[in-house]
């Protein structure tokens, strides 16, 4: 097996996993709102956001970029001169950018200071899946 395929599917494996929990948070945080006077019900939210957040998002995350420069690596740093790798890192910036929102909108939750009603996360929740049909578009066609 060559290591450009290994590192492939690795990078794959992780965006699969980061791409699950940016589309699932919002999701939690919607019930959360919408059962912000029960305090049970939003201990568990609470609970629920901290291990999506901490313990798969933030570690897919990270192997996502990590296992991505590996790939650049492998490829030469020329490849930089490419406009769909260009494109594509730019839109994963604006992913890691959405990632770290929804860090704050947790913290936000937990610590009752919230302003954003159920609505808005549901709303937010496409942000994920419209920058996931470019990156994928960018990368399967990749333009000049």
């Amino acid at each position: 097996m060559s290591g450009y395929l290994l590192f492939k599917s690795l990078h794959l494996i992780a965006v699969i996993s980061w791409m699950a929990g940016l589309l699932y948070l919002p999701r939690i945080f919607v019930y959360h709102v919408e059962n912000s006077e029960k305090g049970q019900v939003t201990q568990i939210f609470e609970i629920m956001e901290k291990k999506l957040y901490n313990y798969i998002m933030r570690p897919a995350m990270l192997l996502s970029w990590f296992f991505g420069i590996i790939l650049i690596w492998i490829n030469g740093i020329e490849s930089f001169a490419f406009l769909w790798l260009q494109l594509k890192i730019l839109l994963v910036v604006l992913l890691t950018i959405y990632h770290e929102y929804l860090g704050r909108c947790m913290r936000l939750l937990k610590s009752k200071e919230n302003t954003k009603s159920s609505k808005f996360f549901r709303i937010i929740n496409e942000i994920p899946t419209l920058l996931l049909i470019f990156v994928v578009f960018v990368v399967v066609f990749k333009p000049i």
